[in-house]
């Protein structure tokens, strides 16, 4: 079967390690099934694999792709949580958690396998593009929002980073859950499209904003850190789920942490029962997956390219 794999790791030049062509039919343990891929969508996380993070050269070749929406093999259209050992569904149940693409092999192919655990029905009011959004980035931004920081209508949320897949989703549910919600991007034209997506204000890294928040959705790391402390309330919630500008801020602001008792709280991906409930609340109240673009699968070096260089707004998504 065709599929996007990573074939070796470079640091510096993550797509060096990439390859398109033919991979083996996936292996069905029991308790497992087989999904026929409709869309994929990519996320940083593919990124990372290429580089070597979070897997090691023996796992390799390692087809990438965390998140898809498919056809099981009896013919439900489904969507797949990507995480894998949490619950010890399909898995032994001391196996530790793992992402699609890290110990099993991933979604960017014709067919994946996965525990049966992890299928739930697609909702017919999804078409299979906007579904594959929803696993990866888009839950991870509604755990953050709803579960880890608790915000609640009318509270007040800034997101670091507007234009990425975690970012984007956090601004559209946030306005759709009735938060006021305010955006940073070094990009104009990000920030313009933000403010057409509803923040209430959309600034560059740093700059003051119009008051402080309740809530900070950060996803950039090193370069937003002190940013995201001094723009709490007292009392107010950091979630962090990523840290693609560096993991080691200059300086941790560790004295606001604590005199003005700020949380901070860490997010990976979320439960399976939080996908369904996210599934039925984009189906209910017609919020659909902001897409940046759609391309055949054999073009996921085209899309990796642009996920490199920070060239989107939205998710790419790949179709099989």
């Amino acid at each position: 079967m065709f599929a996007a794999y990573a074939a070796s790791f470079d640091r510096d030049q993550p797509l060096d390690g990439l390859r398109l062509g033919e991979r083996p039919e996936p292996e069905v343990p029991p308790g497992w099934t087989v999904v026929h891929v409709r869309a994929a969508t990519l996320n940083h996380h593919d990124l990372w694999t290429l580089r070597g993070v979070g897997i090691t050269r023996e796992q390799l070749p390692m087809i990438l792709g965390c998140d898809a929406a498919g056809v099981d093999s009896d013919g439900n259209e489904v969507v797949l949580h990507s995480v894998i050992g949490a619950t010890g569904h399909g898995v032994g149940p001391g196996e530790r958690r793992s992402l699609l693409s890290e110990r099993y092999q991933g979604t960017l192919a014709e067919r994946v396998a996965v525990p049966q655990w992890n299928v739930l029905p697609k909702p017919p009011e999804l078409t299979f593009a906007e579904a594959a959004c929803l696993p990866t980035a888009w839950l991870t931004a509604y755990r953050m929002l709803f579960t880890a920081a608790d915000v609640r209508p009318g509270d007040t949320v800034l997101v670091q980073g507007a234009g990425g897949g975690v970012a984007t989703a956090a601004l559209v549910l946030g306005r759709a859950a009735g938060l006021r919600v305010f955006v940073t991007s070094r990009d104009e034209a990000k920030r313009a499209r933000a403010l057409e997506l509803g923040a209430e204000a959309a600034v560059e890294p740093g700059q003051r904003l119009p008051r402080r928040v309740d809530a900070v959705i950060e996803t950039v790391g090193a370069a937003t850190w002190a940013h995201s402390v001094r723009s709490l309330r007292p009392g107010g919630t950091l979630v962090i789920s990523g840290a693609t500008s560096g993991q080691n801020p200059p300086a941790a602001e560790l004295n606001r942490v604590f005199f003005l008792e700020l949380k901070v709280v860490g997010v990976t991906m979320g439960t399976k029962e939080e996908l369904a409930s996210l599934l039925s609340f984009c189906a209910s109240t017609g919020v659909r997956p902001l897409i940046d673009s759609t391309l055949p699968m054999d073009r996921a070096r085209e899309g990796l390219e642009r996920l490199n260089r920070g060239d989107v707004f939205g998710k790419i998504v790949l179709t099989g």
